[in-house]
């Protein structure tokens, strides 16, 4: 039987952006750190990661290849619905993008957005771009986020397979006491207090995350791995807490305590994007070669087919919950299945009140 996307008549991915040009990268960040009052040095400071790539984040490109993948994946499925694509903070903005979904007839879109966890930035500030691009468009069709899926195993088991991967790259004296060294996204403590419809989600579904990555190995290769969770990418005022430890200071401490070697799994990011290729590719592994410590570096998701995949499942669970049927929701781990419209009140802007899409407070 073919599959039924009804009532959606498209997809819509939805991203961070990113600068494709030296030129672009200032303009990037001052729309990425608009009304922070961040001054243009520090920006240019910032810039200079994406200047050691030519300019150019890698994240555009990988939109491009995962929106191919989808496309194909669907129609592989017997799905026939246009795939778009808009960014919160570059080309092709999210606004432009609904224009012409408008102008192609589209009036109900699902959309997929590249960050799997709950808080402000990697969720609700979505919700509220969403919300800003459609009042800015008339005739913009109905928009709904599809649920978060760090815990759906499409994208899951291909993270087991990438950290088995990097272990078994590692030299084979070091391999079996390796420490896996999961890595996300710093955000504000406060961020992470107010994240979910309690509190502390952020956190809690990356521990989740790692949990079940850690059994999973273990039931693979009988070995339980020591494991934390570290951070990268803090770009706060000094004073301001956020999450710790750094990863660079954990690899440091690591070291220190005698660890023999590292796997670092980025499960906090869908692909290789700034953040893998330059603060951990480039950065923490020249902080493991810097101190000896044996360290590898696993794959993210990427387009992997199973987790290309996994926007066909949620869609399909989606449409069916919009037409009012039962439905089997895929999920692993300690943490069940998320709510499809998010809470009233959950993960507040931090700044200031700002109407938001796809909310229960909608």
């Amino acid at each position: 039987m073919t599959p039924d996307p009804t009532p959606y008549d498209a997809v819509l991915l939805v991203s961070f952006g990113g600068p494709e040009a030296p030129e672009d990268v200032v303009p990037f960040l001052e729309n990425v750190t608009r009304g922070r009052g961040i001054p243009r040095e520090r920006l240019e400071e910032v810039g200079q990661h994406y200047y050691g790539f030519g300019g150019r984040s890698p994240i555009n490109d990988q939109n491009r290849a995962f929106l191919a993948a989808l496309r194909e994946d669907l129609a592989g499925a017997g799905i026939d619905l246009p795939v778009y694509w808009g960014n919160r903070n570059w080309d092709p903005y999210l606004a432009d993008t609904l224009r012409q979904m408008a102008a192609d007839g589209v009036t109900r879109a699902a959309c997929f957005v590249t960050s799997a966890y709950s808080s402000y930035s990697s969720c609700r500030q979505y919700r509220e771009n969403l919300f800003d691009a459609v009042a800015d468009v008339p005739g913009a069709p109905v928009l709904d986020k599809l649920r978060h899926y760090f815990n759906h195993p499409g994208f899951v088991e291909p993270m087991v397979d990438a950290t088995l991967a990097a272990l078994a790259d590692l030299p084979e004296q070091v391999r079996d006491q390796a420490h896996l060294v999961f890595v996300t996204h710093s955000v504000p403590l406060t961020m992470n207090d107010g994240s979910g419809p309690d509190g502390g989600a952020y956190v809690d579904q990356h521990l989740s995350v790692v949990e079940e990555i850690v059994e999973r190995i273990l039931q693979e290769t009988g070995r339980r791995h020591h494991h934390e969770l570290a951070y990268c990418s803090r770009s706060g005022a000094p004073h301001i807490p956020w999450l710790e430890p750094d990863v660079n200071d954990h690899l440091r401490q690591l070291h220190a305590d005698g660890a023999p070697a590292v796997v670092m799994v980025p499960i906090g990011f869908v692909s290789d994007h700034m953040e893998v290729v330059y603060d951990l590719d480039t950065e923490a592994l020249a902080t493991a070669a810097e101190i000896g410590l044996p360290a590898m570096r696993a794959a993210t998701a990427g387009v992997d087919p199973r987790f290309v995949a996994t926007v066909r499942d949620l869609l399909l669970e989606r449409a069916a919950v919009e037409r009012g049927e039962d439905v089997v929701r895929a999920a692993v781990g300690r943490w069940p299945a998320c709510w499809d419209r998010c809470p009233a009140g959950c993960c507040p802007n931090p700044r200031a009140e700002r109407p938001a899409l796809a909310g229960a407070d909608s």
